[in-house]
């Protein structure tokens, strides 16, 4: 890192004026700005009688009361279609929250081209007014759009109030103020200069268009993806999940209010397949932020290889996809630490993080305190809807979510490898709710420890105390992802066997702590093998990803001879 003193703006100091399409010239300023220190958003608590609890029901009391039509935006535009898709509750599946207009392969088209057209003069502009826009849009999340962004979360992706406040609130307002500090610290760093030259670095926003493909879990994702991308100069075409749709539309309203010109971030509702189609024969494609599942990225990978003999330059893949995270005890462990990192780890949010734990290994010493403690905890959760805060579980995403779990539930009761110790039901009746259940498994290969389940399910094997080596050698190799895990132990030659072990197991790696919770500036986030290319989000090694350095050698006094000293005869 770059002490505070070295991190100067590196403003355009070379000219003075830019044209932005218009004929009156703009006047740029000259000097090397400091952007204000990131730090971590608070996370408020909700505390019965507070004024942020009071002012969050009442926002989802609003948002509940009324049916919104949420447009596309192209081009700063508002775009409608007569195709409309409705968006429900998942913990309310009767209760309509609004409608989307769907989109087609036109509508990307125009996207793209309405990006390309703003490109121009968004890569001109000096990085010191992007960098005023992004903080912008975090201090308006920080304060007036707060409850709004929550609330939407909350209603269109079956959050609880401390979930969506880490997520929608608090990680998106670290994501861009972090960020622009990051953006900031990558501007500055320059090459060294000889006697008799100056050189530089530039860093160029990519040839062409970024598309930002995003996932319905974290709100903070959907607004990180294009929003990185953009903050270095690039223009955007954004494809949310459609059952993250209620929450972007408040996000681009956010984005529009800081000040993000018009056709720089291109919010479009269509199919996967439609928009693939389109960019990914786009000869400006210059890259894909993604995150989703495996075979989706690997699918748009084989795409773009395809392709490649299409595009100006070789675009940018930069992803994080699925995992099978865990938690690997050692024999020394407190058996409430584990169950508590379980009960966490696994549960909250229904199991839909990519980090979320969804297997785990426990010496059969401790098993039976474990056992006891989680099944306690697990007895003790309430499930509902979101708008009641005593709510720990909540919904699904959607049914195709829930008939998967329930499908793989099923299976465990039939399999004599498995035996579920809680949980096990789940209904439809009014939401998408699957209770939190823990399966115990004999094989350590059994496919709930293989496959990732996405959803409140976790799967535990017991194996001997004294076979920890070689049940490490074991969790390494059973799975083909490789995003987050933990070792909780109270000997460090284990933590210090388990964290080599298990090196290639984990881009994230916790040590007596669940697997999950990852925080901008404090632990990158993002995993190998199967789990994407490890861009690790939230950090300076993202962001350089969006950028194409330029090197620029400036020689003061050119010489006027092409002949070396060497030469000479004498």
């Amino acid at each position: 890192m770059i002490p505070d003193s070295k991190v100067n703006s590196r403003s355009t100091i070379h000219r003075s004026f830019v044209t932005f399409g218009i004929s009156k010239p703009i006047y740029m300023l000259k000097g090397f700005f400091n952007v204000p220190k990131a730090i971590n958003e608070p996370v408020k608590s909700y505390l019965p009688g507070s004024h942020e609890r009071a002012e969050l029901k009442d926002m989802l009391s609003h948002l509940q009361s009324q049916q919104i039509d949420i447009p596309m935006i192209i081009g700063g535009k508002e775009v409608f279609t007569d195709q409309k898709v409705s968006l429900r509750q998942p913990h309310k599946t009767k209760h309509v929250l609004g409608q989307f207009s769907r989109g087609t392969e036109d509508h990307v088209k125009q996207a793209i081209d309405e990006a390309l057209l703003a490109k121009s003069a968004w890569e001109k502009m000096t990085w010191e007014n992007r960098a005023a826009i992004f903080l912008k849009a975090a201090e308006l999340i920080a304060g007036p759009y707060r409850a709004r962004l929550n609330a939407a979360t909350m209603l269109g992706q079956s959050k609880n109030v401390y979930q969506a406040e880490i997520d929608s609130a608090c990680e998106m307002i670290d994501f861009l103020r972090f960020n622009v500090q990051y953006m900031t610290e990558i501007y500055a760093q320059q090459p060294a200069s000889s006697p008799g030259i100056w050189n530089r670095l530039e860093q160029r926003p990519l040839e062409g268009f970024v598309f930002a493909l995003t996932p319905f879990n974290f709100t903070a994702i959907a607004g990180n993806l294009p929003t990185s991308a953009a903050m270095m100069g690039n223009v955007v075409v954004w494809k949310p999940a459609d059952t993250q749709i209620y929450a972007a539309h408040v996000l681009m309203e956010i984005f529009k209010a800081a000040g993000v010109p018009d056709g720089v971030i291109n919010l479009v509702f269509v199919s996967g397949p439609t928009a693939g189609k389109v960019i990914f024969s786009h000869p400006d494609f210059a890259g894909i932020h993604f995150t989703g599942s495996t075979g989706v990225f690997q699918n748009i990978w084989k795409t773009i290889g395809e392709n490649i003999h299409l595009y100006k330059t070789y675009p940018r893949i930069v992803g994080e996809t699925g995992g099978k995270d865990f938690i690997f005890v050692h024999k020394s462990a407190d058996a409430p630490v584990v169950a508590t990192a379980i009960s966490r780890g696994a549960f909250e949010y229904q199991g839909q993080k990519c980090s979320a734990a969804s297997r785990c290994y426990i010496p059969d010493n401790i098993w039976p305190g474990v056992k006891e403690h989680l099944i306690k905890d697990i007895s003790s959760f309430k499930i509902g809807p979101v708008d009641d805060f005593s709510n720990f579980i909540n919904a699904v995403i959607d049914e195709k979510s829930f008939d998967k779990l329930a499908a793989y539930i099923d299976q465990a009761k039939q399999d004599p490898d498995a035996e579920i110790i809680a949980g096990g039901t789940y209904d439809k009746t009014n939401g998408w709710f699957v209770s939190p259940t823990v399966i115990v498994t004999k094989n350590p290969h059994y496919t709930t420890m293989c496959e990732e389940l996405f959803g409140p399910v976790v799967t535990i094997y017991v194996y001997p105390a004294d076979a920890f080596s070689e049940t490490l050698k074991i969790a390494d190799q059973t799975s083909i992802y490789a995003l987050t895990g933990s070792i909780i132990s109270n000997d460090r030659y284990a933590v210090d066997e388990a964290t080599f072990a298990l090196r290639n197991a984990a881009g994230n790696f916790y040590i007596n702590d669940k697997p999950t919770g990852a925080v901008v500036g404090q632990q990158p986030f993002g995993g190998a093998r199967g789990s994407g290319t490890n861009d690790k989000a939230g950090s300076m090694i993202n962001l350089l990803r969006w950028v194409s350095p330029r090197t620029i050698k400036e020689t003061f006094v050119p010489p006027t001879d092409y002949r070396y000293p060497y030469l000479n005869e004498a």
